[in-house]
This record gives C-alpha cells, structure tokens and sequence, in this order.
C-alpha cells in the first residue's frame, strides 16, 4: 500500500523530532493564557500540533505548506477535469508531498476495494424515522462500521505502541472509502425514497462516483464541484470543533469510528458545519425580498436592516482569518467560470462586494471578509441539492480527509492523551487581583 510504505519511510526521522521536542526542550515557552482566552473557549491558545494543515491569518489555509491556489494547480487532475482528484489530496495530507497522477491513481484504487458497505449498515439506516436529521444518518452508520476496525481487534490481540499507526491508517482508508457511498445513499433514500445500494463504479474517482451515486443530472460538472468541496473542506487545523473532537478522543486510543463520530457530533452545531445552510437562506431570502437580485442601494439597506434588527449576516467573519478565506475565493470563481448569471451567484458577489463594507461601518466585526460558508451552499444549490439539512452531511465527508490523515500521524507519533487543566472561577479572579496590586 503506497501510504503505509510512504509513512513507514519518515517515521524514524518523524520520531527523533518528536522525541527531542518533548525530552530536550520540554520547558521552552511558546504561549501565555490569558483570561480572556481562558473564559473565551481557548481562542488563539497555541497548544495543538499538527503538520497536516495551517491557518494563517493573513494568507488563509495551507495543505503540507501548500496554499489552496497552489494545491488546486500542483494535484493531478483526472483527464477533462478541471479539479485534481481527491485521491491526490489524501496523499498530500497523509505524506507531505505532491504526489504523480501515478500516486494518486494508487489511492483512488485503495478506495475503490474498500468502498463496499456492509448490508447491516443499509439495513439499519432504513430503520430510522424518515424524518431523522441527516447527520443522525450519517453518524450511526460510522459508528455502526465500527465493528469492523483493524485498529479495535489488533489493540486487543495486543500490539506494540510503534505499530498504532498501521491498523489506524486501515480504518483511515476504509472510512473515507465508504462515507461517501454512505452519504449518497443517505441522501437517495432520504429525500427520495430509494432503498437501492449506490452503484459505486471504480473506473471513476471518488469525485465522479459520488456525483454518479447521487444522481445529479450535470454530473461532470458535479463531479468537479464535489473534488472541489471534499477538497476545501478537508482540514482547517486541529482547533476547530470537528477536528479538535476526532482528536481529543482518539488521543484515548479509541478508533477512528468512535472518534470521528465524535467529529461529525461537533460538526451537527449550528456554530460549525450547519453555518453554510444559513448563509444561503440569506441569500434566498433577500432573493424573494426583491423578487430577484436586488440593487446595491437596496442590498446596502437589507443588509443594515438585518443587523439592525439583531440579526447577523451569516458567512462574515472568521475566528482566524482576516483575509477572505481562499475557500470562499476558490469556489467563487468555480462558479463564475461555470455559471455567472445565476442569481445567487451574482447575489453572492455583490454581497462580497457590499457586506464587509457595512461591517466595517457597524464596527463590531474584526474581519468582515467571507467565509467558506458564504458560497459553499449556493454551488451545492445550483446543482440540485436544495435540501439544505444534508449540506454538513457534505461537509462531514470532505472533513473525513483531514481528520484521519491527522490520526493516523497522532498515532504515529505517539501523542498522549490529551488532559488541559482546569481553573475555578475564583481562581481566575484572584490572578486578576493579584495584577491588580501595585508593586
């Protein structure tokens, strides 16, 4: 398997650096806490690591070191396609390096053997009410895949603690593999009815078999976006609550099931991955408000009446950046080369064009830019996937990527679980107290 032998190769040097790190250089300071941060849900606390993905504040995310321009560029791409194969990005997450069309065709075909579901899991899914929420779905049927896990039977077999990373890397791949299959059949059956398995196809890549498997009339213009979408929405550093969750329990050496369902659990809430359904009701809304995409003028007056009512403008904003997020930038001009008279395509410009403005004039904004969420919804939208409950679910494959391609390596490295220590409240009052004092 080209991963295993790739990793297997910088384990060694990987190590000696991990090693030095926490026995020779343990007590180097590199952050203070502040109150703020404490009682502010640890924002810009630097105390997570990770190689696999970075948000800069001024340039955005970066893949291995690679910005998301230099990564749609540098990836292979499938033959006619415009978007590099997901293959080619798992590969990047998981070695750090851009791999051949030859590389990336590799991991596409490890997909491709693991991307049956087994009956029980289907079975099981048409058990539920037709009216539970997606991510419910979801999330049973990848705890559900546990039973299976290499990592789970070779723990207790028993197993040295060098060898964590191979049975974790096993699991990695069987769940990216089938959790899109998943999904699409969540998403056939749900909104549609239908109770067949999804005809996953292994002449084509995980793009194309997933724009196949939901029956999206356009299919090689889905098959584009959904690259695209798995792409951008793979890794976004260990902070955030989907990944921060997948890593927390499986730093209890949980398997990747038990802990990427701790993942999508944090993706389900409304201040994470369910972000992107609201930012296109706005849009719609103001659609219907004006009949049509409205004027600046009145785009301008929408949008204060919106924050004058005690609203926000949802897709503004972002805990890291202070850029428009390249996310944001990426799929903006995904849809500008595909299909630029689209109302919301050409509502979701101007609104570029018009919020940060009103922001900035509001002043309570520290990055008025957009984020991935304000158009994500819209492409997803023009395409034919209007149930706006199952855009996380979407979500929740693409963030797959990331959160294994750090688990694996968590394993690898040997990383302790994780345990912060709290404080009281009054504890936190006598520190200010204490600063208080005169010296």
């Amino acid at each position: 398997m080209i991963l295993y032998e790739k990793i297997a190769a910088q384990l060694p040097a990987w190590r000696e650096r991990i090693k030095s790190l926490a026995k020779d250089h343990a007590e180097v300071v590199v952050d203070k806490v502040t109150v703020g941060q404490i009682v502010g849900g640890m924002r810009d606390i630097k105390s997570l690591l990770t190689d696999v993905s970075y948000v800069d504040s001024n340039e955005g995310i970066r893949f291995r070191g690679l910005s998301i321009p230099e990564v749609l560029k540098k990836l292979p791409k499938p033959r006619g396609a415009k978007i590099p194969l997901v293959g080619g990005l798992y590969y990047l997450l998981m070695v750090g390096e851009i791999p051949t069309m030859e590389e990336a065709m590799a991991v596409e075909d490890e997909w491709d053997k693991r991307a049956e579901i087994p009956d029980y899991v289907y079975k099981m899914l048409k058990t539920m009410p037709k009216d539970a929420h997606p991510m419910i779905l979801l999330n049973l049927a990848v705890m559900s895949l546990e039973r299976n896990s290499a990592f789970a039977r070779k723990y207790r077999e028993g197993m040295k603690k060098d060898e964590y990373w191979e049975p974790a890397l096993e699991d990695s791949l069987d769940l990216t593999a089938k959790i899109p299959v998943i999904a699409a059949f969540i998403y056939r059956y749900k909104y549609f009815g239908e109770k067949k398995k999804p005809g996953y196809n292994v002449k084509l890549d995980y793009g194309a078999n997933f724009a196949r498997m939901m029956k999206i009339s356009d299919k090689k213009g889905y098959a584009d976006l959904s690259r695209l979408y798995f792409i951008l929405h793979s890794d976004h550093e260990s902070g955030n609550v989907s990944a921060h969750s997948t890593h927390l329990v499986g730093s209890s050496l949980s398997d990747i099931y038990f802990a990427y369902s701790a993942g999508l659990s944090g993706l389900a809430g409304p201040l994470h991955g369910l972000a992107n359904q609201e930012c296109l009701a706005w849009l719609l809304e103001v659609i219907k408000r004006f009949d049509g995409v409205p004027s600046r003028d009145d785009l301008y007056k929408f949008a204060w009446d919106t924050l004058n009512s005690g609203k926000v403008i949802p897709g503004y904003g972002h805990a890291v950046l202070r850029v428009p997020d390249p996310r944001f930038t990426a799929q903006m001009e995904f849809a500008k080369a595909r299909f630029p008279h689209d109302d919301l395509v050409r509502l979701a410009d101007m609104v570029f064009d018009v919020v940060p403005t009103v922001l900035k004039e509001q002043g309570k904004a520290k990055n008025p830019a957009p984020n991935v969420d304000a158009i994500s919804g819209t492409l997803q939208y023009y395409y034919g996937v209007r149930e706006f409950d199952f855009y996380t679910v979407l979500f929740g494959v693409g963030r797959a990527l990331g959160v294994t391609a750090n688990y694996v390596w968590s394993r690898a490295l040997g990383m302790p679980i994780e345990r912060p220590k709290s404080v009281t409240t009054k504890m936190l009052e006598e520190a200010v107290a204490k600063s208080l004092q005169p010296l």
